[in-house]
């Protein structure tokens, strides 16, 4: 049996025939060396720091035994998920991203994020109640909130904490959430740790969501949805779902994280292209990973909203605030998108050609879902893309129902002809072979 030194020994003379001689390779693999050696020596019982390690026993390595069996069951069923970090230079046509009006790489956008760097420094240094919020903050949260008409914005370090923070800071015990069946993660979770009573509504189900509202016994409620839906790219039915909230005396909350700068007069969201922008029982959240090229969530309510949400939304309370770069990077985004509001029409119209190219109907978003139903199918489709040069996304489950495993597309303003007439040409190819292999 190889022994500890011996172990070490063998691994050394991997690496040096492996290794590339740049130092951060030799970093991680005498990193991943030492990683394994204190294993080792715990399995053994050797001393390792100058502490006596008992000896793992087969009870401690059974308790890790359950992931391999969710692994393999995983894979079998065609879902299991791997990272691919993306090069700087990609030449792939990208079609997978979240790059809706093509700012990640504008120089405006990148001047921003330096010169909130240079002077505000790397991170935010602590919470947004602390140290946490500087002037670019404030400034991005006055931005934000005129430009979709809402009296107020507060900055999140996600759209994901947004969501959080301001759903389960507006609920709680003897609140009633209704939530739509088709509802981002983010809200899901929220839900669940809300401790209110939670409804699941099917899909844009209006009738539905006015029956739990009307059966009510909690004196608070609460409804929740996308306003533009991440899988399928439709539209919720803000009008009717606002006109039963009011009806029944409960607030609405929006995630408009697939709306904002693709809905709306110049990408101004779903809420305000429905003359809803500024009512002060709505709330939107949204995210600034998207459209505004950058990273980051916020919420735009009313001042009562904002208000509260700093006093109660605990992501909100005990998170760094995001950082300057990031603040820097959007508030340059939302002034090119003020400069050049054709950009939220150049993406309806761009996802309207990938929908015809790929035989999807016609979108309402950036959004364009091909289904091909077996995951693997799918799968399989997304890296054949890949292989021919477009990168497309690839959703399975339980991202969207059993069954409907699609390629994803997302369209982008910055589409050129050229790009367009090459992604024609790989997704013909390839879903002729992906339906045919159906077929079979």
């Amino acid at each position: 049996m190889l022994g500890v030194d011996g172990f070490a020994i063998k691994l050394r003379t991997i690496i040096c025939r492996c290794g590339d001689g740049s130092s951060k390779h030799a970093l991680t693999l005498a990193i991943r060396l030492n990683t394994v050696q204190v294993w080792l020596m715990r399995l053994n019982g050797v001393q390792a720091c100058g502490v006596i390690s008992t000896p793992m026993t087969t009870t401690q390595l059974a308790s890790l035994a359950w992931l391999a069996t969710v692994e393999n069951a995983r894979r079998q069923a065609g879902l299991r998920r791997e990272l691919r970090p993306r090069e700087a230079d990609s030449a792939l046509i990208d079609l997978a991203s979240n790059d809706y009006l093509g700012l990640v790489r504008h120089p405006d956008v990148i001047a921003g994020a330096q010169r909130a760097l240079e002077r505000w420094g790397a991170g935010a240094t602590g919470s947004r109640l602390v140290t946490g919020t500087t002037t670019e903050h404030e400034l991005l949260e006055d931005e934000l909130a005129e430009f979709v008409g809402a009296q107020s914005g507060l900055v999140f370090s996600s759209g994901y904490t947004a969501n959080l923070g301001a759903i389960t800071a507006l609920s709680g015990p003897g609140t009633l959430i209704v939530s739509d069946a088709g509802s981002h993660a983010s809200i899901v979770d929220a839900c669940r740790l809300s401790r209110a009573r939670v409804v699941v509504a099917p899909h844009a189900d209006v009738t539905a969501v006015d029956e739990a509202l009307a059966t009510r016994t909690e004196e608070r409620a609460l409804v929740v949805t996308d306003s533009v839906f991440s899988a399928d790219g439709d539209l919720a039915p803000l009008h009717d779902l606002h006109r039963v909230c009011r009806d029944r005396g409960a607030l609405l909350l929006v995630d408009e994280a697939h709306g904002i700068g693709v809905r709306g007069e110049g990408g101004r969201g779903l809420v305000h292209e429905y003359g809803l922008a500024g009512e002060p029982d709505l709330i939107v959240t949204a995210t600034l990973s998207k459209s505004l090229a950058s990273q980051g969530g916020a919420v735009l309510a009313a001042e009562e909203v904002r208000a509260h949400l700093i006093d109660a939304a605990r992501t909100f309370i005990f998170d760094t605030g995001l950082a300057p770069a990031a603040v820097g990077a959007a508030r340059a985004a939302l002034a090119v998108l003020r400069r050049e509001p054709q950009r939220a029409g150049d993406v309806l119209d761009r996802a309207r050609e990938l929908a015809r190219y790929g035989g999807a109907s016609v979108p309402e978003s950036a959004v364009v879902s091909i289904i091909l139903g077996d995951p693997q199918r799918a799968y399989d489709a997304s890296v054949r893309c890949r292989e021919l040069g477009v990168h497309v996304g690839c959703f399975r489950p339980p991202s969207v129902p059993e069954g409907t495993s699609r390629l994803r597309l997302t369209a982008r303003a910055s589409l050129t002809d050229s790009e367009l007439v090459r992604i024609a040409a790989v997704l013909a190819e390839v879903l002729t072979d992906a339906r045919d292999e159906a077929g079979r």
